[in-house]
């Protein structure tokens, strides 16, 4: 077959992931997707925005962009260069926004068939999208955050839709910083749990 000549092996348990995701509504094939790009995804990020808290953040985003759009994904490259362009793209748009200087635009990755995936970088004049990004993320997130446990519920939405810093969450509920961050952290594990299962409850 024509796919298997041009893609590598692992390509192609992705897209059988992708089909089983997609078609057959299979939630252990998200689960084993994200569990393959999660740390090579988040590595991906971490080099570009340099905090640990914002790239484990951004991860989230991506996956759930990722799946929420999985549908739509083509085989005509592999599934690794699409996700990467969407974390890229994804972490681009934080970096303009909170006009951070820190990323290294030398950061890459090779796709399963060892080709080099180039950030494409965009005009920087993005006023007109600025608040479409920001509505989708919003969008996105908002539809796992509802299923969190309440007590997770706001820090989520001050940190997220807010924009609050973990200082100014810290001020604002009146809690110690490590505590804020370490509930931040169990936040998000649960908003991994819920992007990759899709579960109605936890």
């Amino acid at each position: 077959m024509e796919l298997k000549k041009q893609f590598s092996d692992k390509a192609l348990q992705d897209f059988k992931l992708i089909d089983q995701a997609t078609l057959e509504k299979d939630q252990q094939a998200y689960a084993m997707l994200m569990e393959r790009y999660k740390k090579p995804v988040y590595h991906m990020i971490l080099k570009m925005v340099r905090n640990v808290d914002d790239a484990e953040d951004l991860t989230i985003e991506a996956f759930a962009k990722a799946f929420k759009n999985l549908h739509k994904f083509k085989k005509d490259y592999t599934f690794s260069t699409w996700l990467f362009r969407i974390a890229t793209n994804n972490a681009i748009d934080f970096i303009r926004k909170k006009k951070l200087d820190t990323m290294s635009l030398d950061t890459s990755f090779k796709d399963d068939n060892g080709d080099s995936v180039t950030i494409d970088v965009e005009d920087n004049n993005l006023n007109p999208q600025e608040e479409a990004i920001k509505s989708q993320k919003i969008e996105l997130i908002q539809m796992f955050v509802t299923k969190l446990p309440a007590k997770y519920q706001r820090l989520v939405r001050l940190r997220y839709f807010s924009e609050y810093s973990y200082e100014e969450i810290a001020k604002e509920l009146d809690a110690p910083l490590g505590t804020v961050k370490a509930q931040l952290h169990r936040a998000r594990e649960l908003l991994y749990d819920l992007v990759k299962n899709k579960k109605e409850h936890i």
